[in-house]
């Protein structure tokens, strides 16, 4: 490839960045488009971390929708909907519903795995690169279940749909479970053990994924918005930003939650809700964990992240906004004691709670691959909960697609146009 070839990457998160370092290997002349300021923060700084093979059924699962319903009438519940009249919200939660079958659980499931294992694959070569400076933690994952209910629900369901796709998950008793934390108290029925699991800082990886491509020669634009497109002949010719207008052979849309708005001047409907999650991290935990964990029942999750301790959780679809609602910061506040009896809500006391906004699509695969309205461009988002997991493998099939080779995993089901 000519090192000549230009590409425009809009939106400077983990998604971006991952983009951005693929391509700008691979020889392009890559900028990087970013609304916020170098060293703001984003989706995945304050997020659980993981990177998880495990995460094979879709948001859009069996069942969904009655959970949605029924959750919909408490902003406490883990997956809540907040109700508003909006056509756009209306129209994703309809496709949500269609999509919430055993049948499109069978066929997305290989698709999450092929994409998370790939991620897990790549995280490890970056961490070779940069000498492990967001510290990868390759000790698995557990689902901790707080009732024997659970614990059996999760043996018959993900555990065993995990094994079937050929991503090892053990089921443990409370003793078992127990010996691979043994500094700490846990109240548990037992749990589901995914080995392949691991789990980063974000907040290191992201100034670290910076630092390659800033060796890379890639062009940063920050505090830089997108507000509109001119196109020539069906084809993008230049992005509009509030820099001026930016020329290139190539552009990449990878703005999260902002996605749909960037491209609404080019005449394509791209469904895609906000999902604002939350977290709280105590700098100076009562003791540490070793691996990652999911407080099944209550949907949180547990990370260790250096010396301080990270619990985050919640779907609330709600729009994009900057409002954090209290009840659920506190409904991941009164969950950890359930599993931990040695925390209270003393631990959490003058921690500021931390949210960010998660794409998500109807049917719970990303967008990934080239629009067929304007085929220089191509779609990197709708990542949802996954954004970590998926970031180096959407960046590497990114590459692919624009360098014009096969895509080493399917984009069939991937397609931005799915829903035109």
């Amino acid at each position: 490839m000519s090192s000549k070839k230009s590409v425009i990457i809009c939106g400077g998160g983990i998604v971006g960045l991952s983009c951005a370092y693929y391509l700008a290997r691979d020889g392009w002349s890559v900028t990087v488009v970013e609304r916020n300021a170098e060293g703001a923060d984003s989706c995945a700084q304050g997020s659980a971390g993981y990177i998880s093979p495990s995460h094979v059924v879709p948001l859009a699962a069996p069942g969904m929708v009655w959970k949605g319903l029924k959750w919909m009438m408490s902003s406490r519940s883990p997956f809540y909907i907040k109700p508003r009249l909006n056509a756009d919200l209306m129209r994703w939660g309809w496709l949500f519903a269609r999509a919430c079958t055993p049948e499109h659980t069978v066929r997305a499931a290989p698709v999450l795995r092929d994409l998370s294992v790939s991620g897990r694959k790549l995280f490890v070569e970056l961490a070779d690169l940069t000498g492990n400076a967001f510290e990868l933690k390759k000790e698995g994952l557990l689902n901790l279940c707080k009732t024997q209910e659970c614990l059996d629900h999760e043996s018959h369901g993900l555990a065993r749909l995990a094994n079937e796709l050929g991503v090892e998950a053990q089921v443990l008793d409370a003793k078992q479970t127990a010996a691979l934390e043994p500094g700490a108290r846990m109240d548990v029925a037992g749990s589901v053990y995914f080995p392949i699991d691991a789990h980063l800082s974000p907040r290191k990886f992201i100034p670290a994924l910076i630092g390659l491509l800033q060796q890379l020669g890639v062009t940063f634009r920050w505090s830089t918005s997108v507000d509109g497109w001119r196109t020539e002949g069906g084809r993008v010719a230049a992005v509009h930003t509030t820099a001026g207008e930016l020329t290139a052979d190539e552009f990449v849309l990878a703005a999260g939650s902002w996605s749909p708005d960037m491209v609404k001047g080019l005449e394509i409907r791209l469904p895609l809700q906000a999902g604002k999650g939350y977290s709280l991290t105590i700098e100076k935990p009562r003791f540490q964990l070793t691996k990652s964990l999911i407080l099944t029942e209550r949907r949180v999750a547990a990370t260790p992240m250096g010396d301080t301790l990270r619990f985050g959780g919640t779907m609330e679809i709600s729009g994009i906004n900057d409002r954090i609602r209290s009840e659920r910061v506190q409904q991941i506040i009164d969950a950890v004691p359930h599993y931990f009896p040695d925390f209270t809500a003393a631990d959490f006391a003058g921690i500021k709670p931390w949210y960010g906004l998660r794409p998500v699509t109807p049917d719970g695969l990303p967008y990934i691959g080239r629009f067929g309205r304007h085929p220089n461009l191509t779609a990197a988002c709708g990542h949802a909960m996954l954004g970590v997991t998926m970031a180096p493998s959407t960046g590497l099939l990114v590459s692919e697609v624009l360098g014009g080779r096969k895509p080493s995993l399917s984009l069939e089901m991937l397609s931005p146009d799915r829903y035109a």
